[in-house]
């Protein structure tokens, strides 16, 4: 497939109603659930690990609720990425705990924004680069024809995209010394080196370490930032919520800590079935550092 033809593809997908896209979205959900089996089996796995004492009725809501979700997170990509960014923002109908965000600002020592996979997260960092500029960490696409357009779609406003390596990471040391914003994906899994294990849900996740690299260098805050997706496509409210850190614990836990009580809050748009668990190539899993 070409990155071309995909463009035009999503180009004509976008000038349909975010609600349109929405209900395409649903049968895209439940198409993925019925005919891709890894994906069902770890969506229930790790939904059902966090809610196995719930009623069943309530599990079968939630297990409902995801896979729709899951798939209007797809179908709205081409709404969000393609149409002019004034358009796509006119979708945010309120922004709660701006108060957090421009104490930040106000500091001078930069900002760090941690968006989990909950919601829209695409729209967020263009939200706040229609004001401010904002550094986020970027994952370059495996497929080639994704790239593209994925790259197209984050990069506009004020937003500067700084690949997962070590070019990337000194991008947003130098950011922050500016006294600008970053943005990062807090539960993505970081490479071997990168992380450490920490519980997340009651499981060993490896999680990245840099956040707290980050802080203890520039002194920046760090707020966790999600918009959740409102009903029958009437646009996304979006939040911001500051972490207080307790000093000799684990910076990388109690950012597992405040990313649950997040979640826990809309879990239906939270995708559980990302693979949060998995073992980075070359790390050891965490059975085998207790037995060290």
């Amino acid at each position: 497939m070409s990155s071309s033809f995909v463009v035009w593809l999503f180009d004509l997908l976008a000038r349909l109603p975010l609600s349109v896209l929405h209900r395409l979205g649903t049968l895209l959900g439940w198409a993925m659930y019925r005919f891709s089996g890894r994906y069902a089996e770890r969506l229930r796995e790790n939904l059902g690990r966090v809610y196995q004492d719930v009623p069943a009725a309530e599990f079968r809501r939630l297990l409902n609720a995801s896979v729709t979700e899951v798939g209007r997170s797809i179908a709205e990509l081409p709404w969000v990425w393609r149409r002019p960014v004034p358009e796509v923002l006119t979708a945010v109908r309120q922004c709660h705990g701006m108060e957090y965000v421009n104490a930040a600002r106000n500091s001078g020592k930069g900002l760090i924004m941690l968006t989990p996979h909950m919601g829209c997260f695409e729209i967020m960092a263009l939200n706040f680069a229609a004001q401010w500029p904002l550094t986020i960490m970027y994952r370059p696409a495996k497929l080639t024809w994704l790239d593209r357009v994925m790259r197209e779609g984050r990069q506009r406003g004020h937003v500067t995209l700084a690949r997962t390596d070590i070019g990337g990471v000194r991008a947003m040391y130098k950011t922050l010394k500016r006294g600008e914003s970053v943005g990062l994906l807090p539960d993505q899994v970081p490479g071997n080196g990168e992380g450490e294990w920490v519980n997340f849900f009651g499981r060993p996740a490896y999680t990245m370490t840099l956040v707290g690299r980050l802080m203890e260098s520039s002194g920046a805050a760090v707020l966790i930032c999600y918009a959740i997706r409102l009903p029958h496509g009437a646009g996304y409210d979006i939040h911001f919520e500051p972490i207080s850190f307790t000093p000799g614990t684990s910076v990388a836990l109690q950012i597992n800590a405040a990313l649950e009580r997040v979640i826990k809050t809309c879990p239906e748009q939270y995708l559980w079935s990302y693979n949060r668990y998995k073992v980075p190539n070359g790390a050891l899993p965490p059975d085998a550092i207790k037995e060290q």
